[in-house]
């Protein structure tokens, strides 16, 4: 007996189409961006002036670890899957993913991981309180009885990227049209598959790192007990040959939105296109080999310090690369600024402040006095909220249209971005001269020495959570219903997002409004 398509409910549960697929893993890193966007306002809530106010230090430590987290694997991981999902098939002229059933799988069984990371808020002893890099032998020897459901919540976690990149890989190898050679794909095709490679690469030893802590803290072993002629520094080796490549796993699809995005708001062709494409594997590459730099203090021979010291600063020449390609496309474009366009010139600039102070925790000499700081928190952030969060929703932005076949409000996306943009620098920027002057992370009371760049960091995350509630107003408003979408600017599109590899013929470019 044939069946008609699923209803209801079960067309969520069941689907093996890769739109729906992409659209649960967006709302999903939506909700998981609010849990973990609240998290970060506890924390700062409390660093607002000196001395506790609204929370116990425990729990303020809980509050640090589950936002690092919940960002990291919840909010921009799956949003980057999310866009994969719904624009690759698309991008290579596939009708769907390689392998559907797979997909469906890989997406539901996120919520049960995150579900089970939050429950461990309510049990026992408390969340996990040890940082989002969870350092034994502070996370096995001295952490709550919770550890062990993060420890399983982060294996799932591992299983579903490693499910999602096996499927991507699949897909772009197997199923491009006729005629597309790899040189021909979009860059958020190229880099997407480039980080599907370094996910298959680093999910095993992240799997295997929590799996030494669970045999630590169940079954009598010594993997990072000194007691027990174990190595606490073996875990931050193990951790960071993860955690340096996952940095640029949340990074490599943003610079493939931004490549899809500015070719189309300064109606040119994306310049140097093959160096796009060796700069992204060269930063993929040699993202496996610099990171130690997270442990320059830890005592490890000089000759490693400087080897790892110059691997650091080389990745600064690829990703110059990528940011003078981006810069040259813009250079004498017919450039209009819509919201999509805002974000990832904001991209490009914040992502280069990023950058450059992370040169500066490159020098070893250095990074002995900046380790632990604010500073490295201001960094890290100004590489992954402009990186990370911004590509996702220029994307978002930028493609709402073509999935919805309705306009967002202009004017709404604009004061959206604004706000974030100010927000974003008020919060993070005061972070580097807090860190310059020695405030620890981490810390739930501090010097008042501090006080005042803390109480202007606070004031500007709140500014910044305010500014996504304005972005979920404006997509649900789209969703539902508004203005028809035309092609307006996006016409420019075609000639350049589909085929980026030659020049698009001059009819693609729409006049520039201001001609007409």
């Amino acid at each position: 007996m044939a069946h008609g398509p699923a209803k209801g409910l079960s067309r969520w549960f069941y689907t093996t189409n890769h739109k729906d697929i992409g659209s649960m893993y967006l709302w999903f890193s939506f909700a998981m961006f609010f849990l973990g966007g609240i998290f970060a306002l506890v924390i700062r809530a409390e660093l607002f002036q000196p001395g506790l106010q609204i929370v116990e230090p425990g729990f303020f430590n809980q509050m640090t670890t589950m936002h690092g987290l919940v960002m990291v694997f919840g909010a921009v991981m799956p949003a980057f899957v999310g866009l994969a999902n719904w624009m690759i098939p698309m991008m290579v002229g596939a009708p769907d993913m390689a392998l559907p059933r797979m997909n469906n799988w890989s997406f539901w069984i996120l919520p049960f991981a995150f579900a089970m990371l939050a429950s461990t808020l309510f049990m026992e002893g408390g969340a996990p309180n040890f940082g989002w890099t969870f350092y034994a032998p502070l996370s096995t020897t001295y952490a709550p009885a919770s550890v062990t459901f993060f420890i399983f919540a982060v294996h799932i976690m591992g299983a579903s990227s490693i499910m999602g990149s096996i499927n991507i890989i699949a897909t772009i190898l197997n199923m491009r049209a006729p005629g597309m050679t790899l040189m021909k794909m979009p860059l958020f095709v190229w880099t997407w598959l480039i980080t599907a490679y370094l996910l298959i690469a680093v999910m095993p030893v992240l799997a295997g790192v929590v799996t030494m802590m669970l045999m630590d803290i169940h079954f009598g072993t010594s993997f990072f007990d000194a007691a027990g002629g174990g190595d606490p520094v073996l875990f931050q080796h193990v951790f960071w040959f993860f955690g340096h490549p996952e940095v640029y796993i949340m990074i490599l699809p943003a610079f493939g939105v931004v490549s899809a995005i500015i070719p189309t708001f300064a109606r040119k062709p994306l310049f140097g296109y093959s160096s796009m494409v060796y700069a992204t594997a060269s930063i993929a590459f040699l993202s496996f080999i610099v990171w130690a730099h997270h442990m320059f203090t830890v005592g490890m021979p000089l000759l490693g310090e400087v080897a790892f010291m110059y691997a650091t600063m080389l990745i600064a020449v690829p990703t110059g690369v990528k940011v003078f390609n981006w810069v040259t496309t813009m250079w004498r474009g017919s450039m209009t600024f819509e919201t999509p366009m805002l974000f990832s010139i904001a991209f490009v600039v914040l992502f280069t402040i990023g950058g450059f102070s992370g040169l500066m925790l490159a020098m070893a000499p250095a990074d002995f006095q900046y380790h632990d700081t604010y500073f490295v928190v201001a960094h890290f952030h100004y590489v992954l909220v402009p990186g990370a969060i911004f590509s996702i929703t220029a994307a978002v932005y930028y493609w709402l249209p073509k999935w919805t076949g309705h306009m967002y409000d202009e004017t709404m996306g604009k004061v959206q971005f604004w706000t974030a943009f100010i927000g974003l620098n008020i919060t993070f920027f005061p972070m580097h001269f807090s860190g310059l002057a020695g405030m620890p992370r981490r810390i739930p009371d501090y010097n008042p020495l501090w006080a005042d760049w803390n109480m202007i960091s606070s004031v500007g995350a709140f500014m910044f959570g305010a500014a996504q509630l304005l972005l979920l107003y404006n997509v649900v408003k789209t969703i539902r219903g508004g203005k028809k979408a035309t092609a307006e600017v996006w016409e420019g599109s075609h000639g350049l997002e589909w085929t980026v590899a030659s020049p698009a013929p001059y009819h693609t470019f729409t006049t520039p409004p201001e001609v007409k």
